[in-house]
């Protein structure tokens, strides 16, 4: 979490700006951006991936029986 404690003889508008600069520092806005305009999956791709959990899923219970 991040914060920014008023220093004394501070003006609201200093505190505000340090306060932008802490998160700009941090990345938080950019990597939020990053997830929200993510690419979407095409169909092709969700296909893919639906396959190898099936795949996935068949060997974690193929290798339950023989541990």
């Amino acid at each position: 979490m991040l914060y920014a404690i008023k220093k004394q003889n501070e003006s609201n508008e200093r505190l505000m700006s340090r306060f932008k600069k802490i998160v700009q520092r941090s990345r938080i806005m950019n990597k939020k951006r990053e997830r929200y305009f993510e690419a979407k999956k095409t169909k092709k791709q969700i296909r893919e991936s639906a396959v190898k959990r099936a795949y996935y899923r068949k060997k974690r219970e193929r290798a339950k029986f023989y541990s």
